[in-house]
């Protein structure tokens, strides 16, 4: 008779295919052997740890546990408020569901129990970060808006941001459906996103920018989250020809209509490149001084015009202009807008938004500057990767 005693004696007679007729399978014996392994010492451990001073509030407190599951958690200031807080579906993790404050005190009390019923208990005080500043972000477009295919999303901070990987980091834009999409800062405090291709039509775009509580270099910090979804509307694309002093729209990929129009004249002429609309307007008042000539001198004027929509900060818009009808599809009069009929100029508009892409060729213009209202588009893909001023 073969004896086999112990786990080791039993592999061996297992390998050699000779376990006695009646004996124990020998996947019984291997899984034996497994149960006999120790367990796993009962363990809590908290983040942040212990007496640890400067933490971000943006982040939050987690218990873990291991060999048991967590019975209680919480995480209390030291005014007796309650932070909230979830359990996961397994027992083993509890993580704060809100944000903690600036400059305050807390404690993080957890208990768990394992299978056999003994009980462990951790504790960890900690404090948060005292920011030198916080900084506010607004951003362009807003939640619930709808935009056209051309449209950047623009953050704008109230102070400046030493350390943009982390507000990269801290601010999602993202396509439904998906789409390849970069950051480019144009200063310390402005920073757009932008997809490499045009928006897709009656997609949806949801902006988080979860910056509270989140370092963002040189002592600042992010004074409140911001969030959006906003809604892309038809492609609406037009195309405006210097030459042929004809724009051509383009809807969803049809042509729709051709409008005579009339671009800059000499010494005025419209910048070339690829505008996106800002704003829309009615009985709108054209002001030159709003680009720096005076209303009073040889070049300036201030006309009422019933239908605007602008195209760039430095004064360019589309709009209507009855007085140079018998111009328009002839030749150039404009101090650099895009001149058109009324009757097209309200047409154009009331199938636009925010966000639609002009293009203006032929012009005989200087290139118009990315930074000239939202002319994103300006910038090669390339170039727009590599992320601006950083």
């Amino acid at each position: 008779m073969l004896a086999c005693v112990g786990v080791v004696a039993v592999a061996a007679c297992t390998a050699e295919g000779s376990a006695t007729p009646g004996g124990t399978p020998p996947e019984a014996v291997a899984a034996g052997a497994r149960s006999t392994a120790p367990p796993v010492p009962l363990a809590l451990a908290l983040a942040p740890a212990d007496q640890a001073a400067g933490v971000a509030p943006g982040a939050p407190v987690t218990v873990t546990a291991a060999g048991g599951k967590i019975t209680e958690a919480a995480v209390t200031g030291a005014d007796g408020k309650v932070v909230a807080g979830a359990l996961s579906a397994d027992g083993t993790s509890w993580t704060t569901t809100e944000a903690l404050g600036y400059g305050k005190t807390y404690t993080a009390t957890a208990t768990a129990a394992d299978p056999a019923g003994r009980t462990a208990t951790s504790t960890s005080t900690f404090t948060t970060v005292k920011p030198a500043r916080q900084t506010a972000l607004s951003m362009n477009p807003l939640d619930g808006q709808v935009v056209g295919v051309g449209q950047p999303f623009a953050f704008y901070f109230d102070a400046a941001v030493a350390d943009k990987a982390a507000a990269e980091k801290a601010i999602t834009v993202t396509p439904t459906p998906a789409a390849e999409g970069a950051f480019y800062w144009f200063s310390d405090k402005e920073v757009h996103w932008r997809p490499k291709e045009y928006l897709k039509a009656h997609s949806t775009v949801t902006i988080n920018a979860a910056i509270y509580g989140k370092d963002l270099g040189n002592g600042v910090y992010g004074r409140a989250d911001r969030t959006a979804t906003v809604t892309v509307g038809d492609s609406v694309i037009a195309v405006a020809d210097g030459t042929t002093h004809q724009m051509t729209v383009t809807v969803n990929g049809t042509p729709a209509r051709t409008i005579p129009i009339s671009l800059g004249k000499k010494a005025h002429e419209t910048p070339v490149g690829t505008y996106t609309v800002m704003s829309e307007h009615t009985d709108y008042t054209m002001d030159s001084s709003t680009y720096g000539v005076p209303t009073d001198s040889a070049a300036g004027y201030r006309t009422e015009v019933e239908v605007a929509s602008r195209m760039s900060n430095s004064g360019i818009f589309f709009h209507s202009a009855p007085w140079s009808v018998r111009d328009q599809g002839v030749r150039n009069v404009s101090h650099g807008c895009i001149n058109m009929s009324t009757e097209n100029a309200a047409w154009l508009q009331s199938i636009s938004n925010k966000g639609d892409v002009i293009v203006v060729q032929n012009s005989g213009g200087p290139v118009l500057e990315a930074w000239d209202g939202q002319s994103d588009w300006q910038i090669p893909w390339e170039t727009w990767k590599a992320g601006g001023k950083r």
